[in-house]
């Protein structure tokens, strides 16, 4: 796993596409935030110039998209499981984002070690 926290915002959104099927261990609050702003500014100049690109576009990184996330509910020492409660309307995506912005669990959990703290392998 790569220091996510100490590295380039391009880095972190590449990495989300080098581990596109890894939904082992955990991503930080700083990876999952940048990968996210990424794939928007990429869907919008996409959008801006073609609909299909767009289409195929989030098609490629649904699959990447996926497993930074559920590596960031696994830094705040949660299961995957807990994107289910997003089928609650409103309250589930509240829950969500709270998980999302709150700060991951400091040092090793369940989920492996710390992000702020592991070093390139």
């Amino acid at each position: 796993m790569t220091n996510q926290e100490s590295t380039s915002p391009i880095h972190c959104y590449l990495d989300g596409f080098r581990h596109y099927v890894d939904f082992r261990g955990r991503t930080g609050r700083r990876g999952y935030w940048y990968f996210f702003l990424f794939n928007f500014l990429v869907t919008l100049v996409l959008g801006a110039v073609s609909g299909a690109l767009v289409g195929a576009y989030v098609l490629a990184a649904f699959l990447p998209g996926l497993a930074v996330f559920v590596r960031r509910l696994h830094d705040a020492d949660r299961s995957a499981w807990w994107i289910l409660i997003g089928l609650i309307p409103l309250l589930g995506s509240i829950v969500l984002l709270v998980f999302l912005v709150t700060e991951g669990t400091r040092g090793e959990n369940d989920h492996g070690p710390d992000p702020r703290l592991a070093t390139d392998s």
